[in-house]
Formats: structure tokens, sequence, C-alpha cells
């Protein structure tokens, strides 16, 4: 209808300025450039998936599109395309995006998936230059630029409309995500400082679940409501929560990944609680905490909580550029087993059952000690072994030490008063030149000082 199209008025944004991340997305994609000389880079944002019929989960863009572009969370466009043009000086990114609707056309009012009227203010083709320092093409030239022969590589499996235009190259699309994702172990300045940005965003989020221990306590399944107590925290100064939050109370901290947080908080037991934020940048942050309900550990409580915590500082201890990524696990898993040892539960010493051969500590600690951060939670998962899990520590690498003990409750080496004790202590630590920084230090773990500030939060 042309009356559809009348009175308007120039809703055009003044005044956009560069983005901060705008010089630290173009030294990534010469990185990534200097790689692939004369062959045509094709990296999707991702499209919808559905969650029920016709209601989609929220949209979150494939993390190499955000490492390479730079483009926020609230900026983002479901089915972008990042194209990395060859040239001869290198390449050229050209971002292929659905831009704002015109009000001229129907789009505006008809179109569910784009349409400003269902989904909201988008940025312009121009805006987007302007915030981003990106050439933007409208998404409908993209089959245009592909029609050709020019070799490609392309992200799979993300986009149907990039799945339909470029063949699939298995092995060297594979090793362009290993390739991203091995830039993406050392970060720069800007990362880091979104990082400390999650990571402050999640600590907040920390005290505000411990402020919600006592309507916990008043109700059945109060694990969700401390684990809403820090979702709203994550979507009021962030973009989302980083994963699902793990709000486990009692026994249920015994399961590495329990996520149904649907139990009882219940005083005199403790609530392993592991949660991040994840800022507008998509940048997110992977804290652990184990807390006692009622404020003060039990005898029992406080022994295998000290033992991991003594764990924990021997694995941020041998963090340092250089050492190998398997030292501060080893470092860990040393005092673990010692700890396990002196509580008599092992039936070899804590020096044998850390032969490969052994392993009898395991029986209560399966987990890895850590994992890389930045915007994914287990960040650089793509990375050669070599490279990550076989390489070495280097300066500017994120990552978590997070050692734990988990009792489970029918575990009859252990006294009674051990079983169903789960703890884990998780910080994120950044390598330094010289050693280690603990970036989420902020956010008491020692036992008294854990009591101390519950204590302080619950008066």
């Amino acid at each position: 209808m042309e009356f559809m199209a009348l009175g308007w008025a120039d809703s055009s944004l003044q005044g956009v300025k560069s983005a901060n991340v705008v010089k630290f997305a173009a030294i990534r994609r010469s990185k990534i450039s200097a790689l692939y000389p004369g062959v045509r880079l094709v990296i999707p944002a991702g499209t919808f998936k559905v969650r029920s019929n016709d209601t989609d989960y929220k949209f979150r863009v494939h993390s190499a599109f955000a490492y390479l572009t730079g483009i926020s969370a609230s900026d983002c466009v479901p089915d972008s395309v990042l194209v990395l043009e060859p040239t001869a000086q290198g390449h050229e990114a050209l971002l292929f995006i659905h831009p704002r609707s015109p009000r001229d056309t129907d789009e505006f009012h008809s179109d569910r998936r784009h349409g400003e009227f269902w989904v909201g203010r988008r940025l312009s083709a121009t805006e987007t230059e302007a915030r981003y320092g990106i050439s933007v093409k409208h998404i409908d030239n993209l089959p245009d630029l592909l029609n050709d022969d020019v070799e490609t590589f392309a992200i799979h499996h993300e986009d149907p409309v990039v799945d339909s235009l470029v063949k699939v190259r298995k092995k060297r699309e594979a090793k362009l995500l290993a390739n991203i994702s091995e830039l993406r172990l050392i970060k720069d300045s800007y990362e880091i400082a979104e990082i400390q940005r999650a990571i402050d965003v999640t600590i907040r989020g920390f005290s505000d679940m411990v402020q919600a221990i006592p309507a916990a306590i008043s109700v059945k399944r109060g694990e969700r409501i401390i684990e809403s107590a820090f979702n709203g925290r994550a979507r009021l100064e962030g973009n989302e929560v980083g994963y699902d939050t793990i709000a486990a109370a009692g026994s249920h901290a015994c399961v590495l990944h329990w996520m149904k947080n649907d139990g009882d908080v219940i005083p005199g037991d403790l609530i392993l609680i592991d949660a991040g934020a994840e800022v507008e940048s998509m940048y997110t942050a992977d804290i652990t905490r184990t807390i006692p309900i009622n404020g003060k550990f039990s005898p029992a409580q406080r022994k295998i909580y000290s033992i991991v915590y003594a764990a924990q500082r021997a694995g941020i201890e041998a963090v340092k550029p250089g050492a190998p990524w398997s030292a501060f696990h080893n470092a860990a898993s040393a005092v673990l087993a010692k700890g396990l040892e002196e509580l008599g539960v092992l039936p070899v010493s804590a020096e044998e059952s850390l032969e490969e051969y052994a392993g009898f500590h395991r029986r209560w600690t399966v987990h890895s000690t850590g994992h890389m951060l930045g915007l994914d939670v287990h960040d650089c998962a793509q990375a050669r072994k070599e490279s990550y899990r076989d390489g070495p520590l280097e300066e500017g690498m994120v990552l978590t030490v997070e050692p734990g003990l988990y009792i489970q409750a029918d575990d009859l080496l252990f006294p009674a008063e051990y079983r169903g004790i789960g703890v884990r202590i998780e910080d994120d630590v950044l390598v330094t030149k010289t050693g280690v920084q603990v970036l989420s230090r902020a956010l008491p773990s020692h036992p008294d000082e854990v009591e101390v500030w519950v204590a302080n939060l619950l008066r």
C-alpha cells in the first residue's frame, strides 16, 4: 500500500563513531589474509536456529565472524557474511548484510525475519561502514560475487546460502578454522579488556546470587532462584550468559555439568556455582565458586575445600610463559592426589597414583584443570593439538584454572560426612611477560574470605 510508505521522518543515525575494535579487527584480518594469498575466504555470521516450530533461538553469531569483524552483539544481523576478497595487496574485506528496512518498501511491515516493525532497528549499510570500517554490500549481491572461478574456502554448515554457493573443501576448510582458532590463542589488548569487563560483570552477578540465597532457601527448586539472579545481571550489564549457569546445591555439585538447576537449596549444604557473563563484544567470563549455604563450612566441607584451594594455588603458580600447557594441570593434580592420600582413600601413594598407568585419584577429579577463554567459553577449540594442549603457554593467553574434587553421595570409600560434597574453584587468568595475572582475583576464594564475603552480603 502506498499509504504505508508515506509520512516517515528521517531516522538515520547522526555522528556515528568508529568502534574501538576497528583497528584490532583489521590486524586480525591481515593475519589470516597473509595465510591465504589469492584465495577468497567466506566467513558467515550464521542464521537462526529453530527452537520450536516457528520460534527461533536467540541469534548469536559464529565466533570466527565476530573475531574478524568486531561487530557487537546488538549490531549483528543474522545471515550476514564476511568475504575476504583477494587483491594484489592481500585481501579486501567486504561485509554483506541485510541493512535496515527501507520505509518505501513493504519489508518494514511484512518481513517477520528482517522487518524493523518486527525485530527492531538495524544499522544501515552506511552506518555499519562508519562504525566498523568495513566496506558494506547488500546480502542480495553475494551470489554474483561468488559466481566465478576464484578459489574459495568457506565455513560451512552455518548459512544455507553460503553452503549452496561455495563447494565444500573439507580438509582445507578444517585448516581454515584451525588457523583462525590459533590466531585467537593470543589475545590483543582489546580482547583482554573485554574479558576483564565480562569478569567484572560476573563478579557482581556472584554477589547477586549470594544475596538471593535466603529466597532460594524458602522455595522448592531454589537452585533456579540462584540461576535467575545471575542471568538477570548478565542481561542487564552484558549481552547474555556465556553458557548455561550451573547452580548445583548439595550432591548436585558432583555432577560436572549440572544444568537442570531444579534442586532445593538447604542450609548446611554447599552450592557450587559456575557462571559467566557474555558482554556485548561477545567475550565471556567463566568463574566457579563453592559457597556454604548457611555461610559457614562444616569441618568436612572445609577439609575438601582447602585441598582444592591449595591445588588451585599450585596450578596458578605454574602458569607462566614458556611452560607447557600441562604444567598447571599437573601441579594442581599433585596437590589433589596428596590430599586424597592424607584422607586415606587412595589404595596407593599419591606419587604412584600420579603415574600415567595408575590415576586412582581421578575417581574424584575427572576433568582437566583448565581451558582457553575468549569469544567461546571453551575458546580456540579448533586449534591443532600441537598449538594448544601440546604447546607452550604464551604471553597474552587467557585461560581458566579450575581444579575440583567430587565425592558422590554413594561413595563408600569416604566416611559419611564427606559424601555428597563437590568443590570446584575456578578463576580466569592472563599469561603475562613474567608470570600470571588473576583477572578474577576480586572474587574471594580462600575459605575464611568466602565466609566473611557471604556474611557481609547477607547482613
